[in-house]
């Protein structure tokens, strides 16, 4: 890794810190350093899910994928789902980076990945840890989610 020089500017007009990386060219040191950073920013935080009558409130970590299913969005735990009143394009934006879109339909978390099996003519299979449940990633977004998975 090369050596870099690290500044810290403090700034009270700023509404939301921001993180800079200047460089000569974009390496496989930079590039690295970036997704430590972009992985320190997410929040982790949690949104509400919903069944029947009950409001839960579940760490994101626990949610496996979201998908469309018929109109609803659905959020999938290990063993459960729940209703989301969120469209997926507004979970893409309110979710952390470890959330990325594998299909039209679906935005799953890697962090939660157990393997993918690549298929050259369609939609790859993606398994999860610790679940029986898979989603299929579509050829469109395979490149996003393989760059995703490699620190």
């Amino acid at each position: 890794m090369n050596n870099f020089k690290v500044k810290i500017e403090i700034d009270e007009q700023l509404n939301e810190s921001e993180v800079v990386i200047r460089c000569r060219e974009a390496d496989e040191s930079v590039i690295k350093l970036q997704k430590l950073i972009s992985a320190a920013s997410d929040n982790g935080g949690q949104i509400s899910f919903f069944k029947n009558d009950t409001e839960f409130f579940l760490p994101l970590d626990n949610v496996l994928f979201f998908e469309t299913d018929g109109g609803i969005i659905r959020a999938h735990t290990a063993d459960d789902e729940f209703d989301v009143k969120f469209k997926l394009y507004e979970l893409e934006e309110k979710l952390p980076r470890s959330f990325v879109r594998v299909s039209k339909s679906t935005i799953l978390n890697i962090r939660r990945v157990y393997s993918i099996t690549r298929n050259l003519t369609g939609a790859s299979k993606v398994e999860f840890r610790d679940s029986h449940k898979i989603v299929y990633c579509s050829r469109n977004y395979y490149k996003s989610l393989k760059d995703s998975m490699t620190p």
